[in-house]
């Protein structure tokens, strides 16, 4: 009977008058806040199960997914969710505890392959495509006891793949004419922001970040390819992780541009995000990339989460990317004087080489349509009989009337980089990935030296998230004014943490970017922020719900 002291307790002090509102708190945990290391400790005392907590957050999804706000975040719920659960809380009760992540409730960006699930980039011509096995990060986390609730919403084909993007060259009538809302995809339709329902969830990992603010779960996955796990959780107020490029296997993940492309953890918490990763990493025979962690992954990067962790670090504040919002610069001011009073080294008003901000985003834009085109033809030559088998296939059928498509912008931009993309054997593709590449790193490890850093902090998104419709002439998109896109070039890390609130009640955070495997370093930073800041807050049109209380 240990385990049920905190509600035996309860009723004595409810017997006794001796009631408060802090005894209630002490013997309850709300969903919305508890990490996974508060859920394993109730569910070891007994006091809560894995289907309870499953329970608990398909309320949630009932609630605010379809019905009340409509955050649309779901694509595709999964039926044996609490059938999962259960078998998952008998292996518990026979004694095998698979561990940290036993019992807990995760969604999966829907680019990411499921063997019992459908997969869909996003894409309505993949509605219905069941992969042939799961992804090698699914079945780590399956592996790990995780109870997979639903497949999310994302910015079809992960965004960029067929967007007409910002440095394109393209002229303003062809980029209005491919233009998608924020957060749409023709498979999900529109999700929307928790914070402001008028607004976009960023892109791509939009219903990833969308779900895990509105506590649809306890823990999500994205992707990212010049910034699609970062502007999500951003936008939402919620951790999120980029990590080293090679860390986590893409296998089975439907590719953007695998030069860039990684897999990424997103929490309500930083606790979360490191205990997620250390289930994740491992080299994957099917990745080549992964072949670069050797020696280097950990399979528990809790251990690096300490108050205190930020006393002596060298911080630099890369002002290039602050001065569009002063709500968000107000934050991240902010925030640099909390760095300080929790002892960072921080060294102001660090500034990158005007040639590499000015080759940003042409880099990316080209070298990602030329390996979309290629890379997601390999993927779609492992769907089943009944599906496109290739980027022209996607381009024809999305442009064909009979399709009744319903993106009509990304029909338009998948048909226009058909004709512009390069071809993967271009010199002026191979001058980008085997020279250009090359050189920003060179050059964003000279910023690092020159100041001796141990990270750079930048204002994730410059602005706070923007509205779903755009005014006219639509605002600059975050991805043209943030520097995310270097941590894809470099193959370096960004951790991603809440650091408060606009005066109209939307999300900022900040970004701990540093060199390559340093993942245990900005871990412990962003945990020693977010433990003087909790700074994180519950979406006002996603309350808290009864069933979001259980006992500890």
């Amino acid at each position: 009977m240990k385990s049920f002291r905190p509600l035996r307790l309860a009723v004595i002090a409810l017997a006794l008058g001796l009631w408060s509102p802090a005894l209630l708190r002490a013997a309850e945990l709300d969903l919305n806040s508890a990490t996974v290391a508060d859920l394993q400790s109730a569910m070891s005392k007994g006091t809560l199960s894995a289907e309870k907590l499953t329970q608990a957050y398909l309320a949630r999804i009932a609630a605010y997914d379809k019905s009340g706000p409509a955050i649309n975040a779901v694509i595709t719920l999964n039926p044996k969710a609490l059938e999962v659960a259960k078998a998952l809380d008998a292996e518990r009760k026979a004694g095998k505890v698979r561990g940290p992540l036993h019992g807990i409730p995760i969604v999966l960006k829907d680019n990411i392959d499921t063997f019992d699930l459908p997969t869909t980039g996003g894409s309505q011509l993949l509605a219905g495509s069941i992969p042939p096995d799961d992804a090698y990060v699914t079945k780590k986390l399956r592996d790990a006891g995780c109870v997979i609730v639903a497949k999310v919403n994302l910015s079809e084909w992960a965004g960029s793949g067929g967007s007409i993007g910002s440095g394109s060259g393209a002229d303003p009538e062809t980029v209005k004419a491919g233009a998608v809302p924020n957060g749409f995809s023709s498979m999900g339709g529109q999700t929307k922001n928790p914070h402001d329902l008028t607004r976009g969830p960023s892109g791509s990992s939009g219903g990833t970040g969308a779900a895990i603010a509105a506590s649809f779960a306890q823990l999500g996955l994205g992707t990212d390819t010049g910034g699609s796990v970062r502007g999500p959780s951003s936008a939402n107020g919620i951790v999120g992780l980029k990590p080293t490029h090679g860390l986590m296997s893409r296998d089975g993940i439907v590719p953007l541009a695998l030069s860039f492309d990684t897999a990424g953890p997103m929490a309500r918490s930083v606790y979360d995000v490191a205990v997620s990763l250390g289930v994740m990493t491992g080299i994957d025979p099917a990745d080549a990339a992964t072949k670069k962690s050797a020696g280097k992954f950990s399979t528990d990067y809790t251990q690096f989460l300490k108050v205190g962790a930020l006393k002596g670090a060298r911080i630099g504040i890369a002002r290039d990317f602050m001065g569009k919002d002063a709500g968000t610069d107000k934050v991240v001011e902010a925030a640099i004087a909390k760095l300080k009073e929790l002892g960072a080294v921080v060294i102001d008003d660090v500034r990158y080489a005007p040639y590499l901000i000015a080759a940003k985003q042409p880099i990316y834009n080209t070298l990602v349509a030329a390996e979309f085109k290629a890379q997601v033809t390999e993927y779609l030559k492992t769907t089943k009989p009944g599906f496109p088998k290739s980027f022209d296939e996607v381009v024809a059928l999305s442009n064909d009337p009979k399709t009744n498509y319903r993106s009509p912008g990304k029909a338009f931009g998948l048909k226009y980089n058909s004709t512009r993309s390069l071809d993967l054997t271009d010199p002026q593709y191979l001058a980008i990935k085997n020279e250009q590449l090359a050189a920003v790193t060179a050059g964003i490890n000279a910023v690092f030296a020159k100041h001796k850093l141990d990270a750079i902090l930048y204002p994730t998104s410059p602005r706070p998230a923007t509205p779903i419709t755009p005014p006219n002439p639509p605002l600059p998109g975050g991805g043209a004014d943030s520097p995310t896109s270097f941590a894809n070039q470099t193959g370096y890390p960004d951790l991603i943490i809440p650091a408060g609130m606009t005066a109209e009640g939307l999300p900022v955070t900040i970004s701990f970017f540093g060199p390559a495997w340093s993942e245990a370093k900005l871990l412990g930073y962003g945990y020693d922020f977010e433990q003087a800041t909790k700074a994180r807050v519950l979406p006002k049109t996603t309350p808290k719900l009864p069933s979001d209380i259980v006992a500890k």
